[in-house]
């Protein structure tokens, strides 16, 4: 078991070192898309194809979020497209969303490394601490 949560890790490590080199643009590298990319990564077929390129800044962005009532639907909505599992622990490799549960102007697309969550900034991927809204099993284990 220790074994795999070291491959789950590593393989964390790697995707947040190749989304690093990755110039962040709306609609393909921002901390919503990076969960999709993360999808693709584990082998799964692009679960936000209608998402992917809709969109060029901020404004559009918040558009679509509001279209779908927040950002735990919108993620929701791409999760169930690749089979994902809504789980009640975060774990390395499971996808959530953070934030104001009020708010959706302050809600964020996250990526679990094993320690804490990791969301996609413009210039790298911080850590942050806030309580989950919402998180998923994307089929990043094996052994679940």
């Amino acid at each position: 078991m220790a074994e795999l949560v070291s491959m789950e890790r590593e393989a964390v490590a790697a995707f947040i070192a190749a989304e690093k080199k990755k110039c962040w643009e709306p609609g393909h590298v921002d901390c919503c898309m990076v969960l999709a990319n993360w999808a693709m990564w584990l082998g799964h077929d692009d679960p936000a194809p209608h998402l992917r390129g809709h969109y060029d800044d901020e404004a559009g962005f918040r558009t679509i979020i509001a279209a779908h009532g927040g950002v735990v639907p919108l993620v929701a909505t791409c999760v169930a497209k690749i089979g994902g599992k809504r789980v009640q622990r975060p774990f390395c490799g499971a996808v959530g969303v953070l934030g104001s549960k009020n708010n959706p102007d302050r809600q964020f697309g996250a990526l679990h490394d094993g320690e804490s969550w990791r969301v996609r900034m413009i210039n790298d991927y911080g850590k942050m601490c806030a309580t989950p809204l919402a998180v998923w099993d994307i089929g990043a284990g094996a052994a679940r």
